[in-house]
């Protein structure tokens, strides 16, 4: 046995057992490995961003470490964007970098890079192997550092010659450590808070969005009326029927400060302090003002759902809420394609437990609203903000469960950035249905360009912005990649096409012309 296949063996002893990969010449080891070793799925990625992005997307939906395979430095480099929003959805990731042979490092050949400086700022943890022998122990703590709840990403540099090298048995990962109690004076704090008759408000984030997070919270605004807000871009998000309405922060600065000014206690459950995204002349960078009281039930850190379970039983909320429970689909739009008849065709068929990757940025706004009592359905959103994570990230979901259709609401400037997502789609056959919602422009940049005063666009700002001449064609594209596509300008096409889309397996790509 050689490093490479101890490597392998020890992750999918582990259950890691899906690979999403962009390999090169120094992990062809590896690749040999997962070749001969039974058990490991392998996922070619067209681009690095494709792999980490998807891998990202399998951890949130099995709770399981994803896994790349990639290549060096520039190749790491090309998934960092989406490792970025990986790191702030808390997701476990481990990346395995093959890196030249020991002994040719000194030549300093054209793909040499310091790999350990990019690993750092989206890793919790980065180690470069030494030896073969040792490979099985370093994959071992990498899967346990992943695993430490709420989610970590492992980044893991092997040598080309210590892959090749022999090696000893697999390694078994040790014990994961839970996260963080929270202690008792924080529940009774947070107790104090929400008990009082005054407007306050739960603010959730991480953990806190989930089944039990969310059941817990739900008891919780029973017992003291408290609302319910999260987080403006939540890792993951059950909901639909049966589960509460909660409010998500705004994503603008002023409409986020107007939403949560009203209360006189803000208590955060798993989520940070909100923020503004960016920094705006005369206008705060948090949303919570000083003369509001903050209160910490749990931090991003903290085991979010334990903290609220024994706060919803300090308050003596009682165990079985009626929350939410009568579906209430809106009715099929018609006529003109618009933010509201594009987010009332797809909550009007969203199927039971379907999964929706939210990167719709402009185009959507009214559709979380909307499906609020829909079918139950799981929300994946951005929470760093790196764009073009759509696509990846619907793959990765896809492949994590089968059992269920993934919906990508994607707008078109950022769907560029990782288009090659709907090849891996069409080989692996995934049940993604990607809804283009195609305004040709990167309209956020037109929405900015205002804000800060400009009144009318001239024509290099227009160039900057614009996603024409040409006009990208995106049922073209798809057919390229293997997708079958369709283009619709009409409410009743997009209902048409969408109800035929969930009835056929397999990827499919609905273009809808804003």
């Amino acid at each position: 046995m050689n490093g490479a296949e101890s490597l392998i063996r020890t992750l999918i002893d582990a259950g890691v057992n899906v690979c999403f990969a962009n390999p090169g010449t120094t992990e062809m080891p590896m690749v040999r490995a997962i070749d001969e070793v039974a058990g490991m799925r392998a996922v070619l990625c067209l681009f690095e961003g494709v792999a980490t992005g998807a891998a990202d997307g399998h951890a949130r939906m099995s709770e399981k470490p994803g896994l790349t395979l990639l290549h060096l430095g520039p190749g790491f480099a090309n998934g960092i964007a989406y490792l970025h929003d990986a790191r702030r959805a808390r997701s476990p990731i481990i990346n395995l970098i093959g890196e030249h042979a020991t002994w040719h490092l000194a030549a300093d050949a054209p793909l040499t890079s310091d790999i350990e400086s990019l690993a750092r700022p989206v890793s919790a943890w980065v180690r470069r192997n030494k030896s073969a022998e040792a490979l099985a122990e370093d994959a071992a703590e990498a899967i346990a550092v992943a695993l430490q709840k709420n989610g970590q990403i492992a980044t893991l540099i092997i040598p080309h010659d210590c892959q090749m090298d022999a090696a000893s048995v697999p390694v078994a990962v040790g014990s994961i450590p839970s996260p963080p109690k929270v202690g008792e004076d924080a529940i009774k704090q947070a107790a104090e808070a929400l008990r009082r008759d005054e407007p306050k408000v739960l603010f959730l984030g991480g953990y806190a969005m989930r089944e039990r997070g969310l059941k817990a919270a739900a008891r919780i605004a029973a017992a003291t009326g408290c609302k319910l807000m999260c987080e403006t871009f939540p890792a993951r998000w059950e909901r639909g029927a049966g589960t509460p309405i909660i409010e998500r922060l705004p994503y603008f600065p002023e409409a986020a400060i107007a939403a949560i000014s009203p209360y006189k206690s803000v208590t955060l459950a798993g989520a940070r302090s909100p923020v503004s995204f960016f920094g705006y002349p005369g206008v705060p960078s948090y949303f919570i003002s000083p003369e509001q009281q903050t209160v910490v039930l749990a931090t991003p850190e903290d085991d979010v759902t334990d903290a609220l379970e024994e706060l919803a039983d300090a308050l003596g909320a009682p165990m079985n809420i009626d929350q939410n429970s009568a579906a209430q689909i809106p009715p099929r739009p018609s006529g003109k394609l618009t933010p509201e008849t594009l987010s009332a065709a797809v909550a009007s068929l969203l199927p039971e437990y379907a999964i929706v990757m939210d990167e719709s940025n402009t185009s959507m706004a009214p559709f979380l609203a909307m499906s609020q009592s829909a079918a139950r359905h799981t929300v994946l959103t951005q929470p760093g903000g790196a764009i073009g994570l759509g696509p990846p990230c619907a793959t990765g979901a896809a492949i994590a469960c089968p059992d269920r259709v993934v919906v990508n609401l994607q707008a078109d400037g950022s769907a560029m950035y990782t288009l090659q997502a709907l090849w891996t789609q069409a080989r692996e056959q995934l049940n993604v249905k990607t809804i283009i919602l195609n305004n040709r422009s990167y309209r956020i940049l037109g929405i900015e360009l205002m804000r800060a005063g400009v009144k009318e666009f001239g024509k290099q700002a227009q160039q900057l912005i614009g996603l024409t001449q040409p006009a990208i064609d995106w049922v073209s594209l798809a057919k390229g990649m293997g997708v079958p596509g369709v283009r619709v300008e009409t409410a009743d096409d997009l209902v048409k096409e969408f109800e035929r889309s969930l009835a056929e397996a397999g990827p499919r790509l609905i273009e809808a012309i804003l």
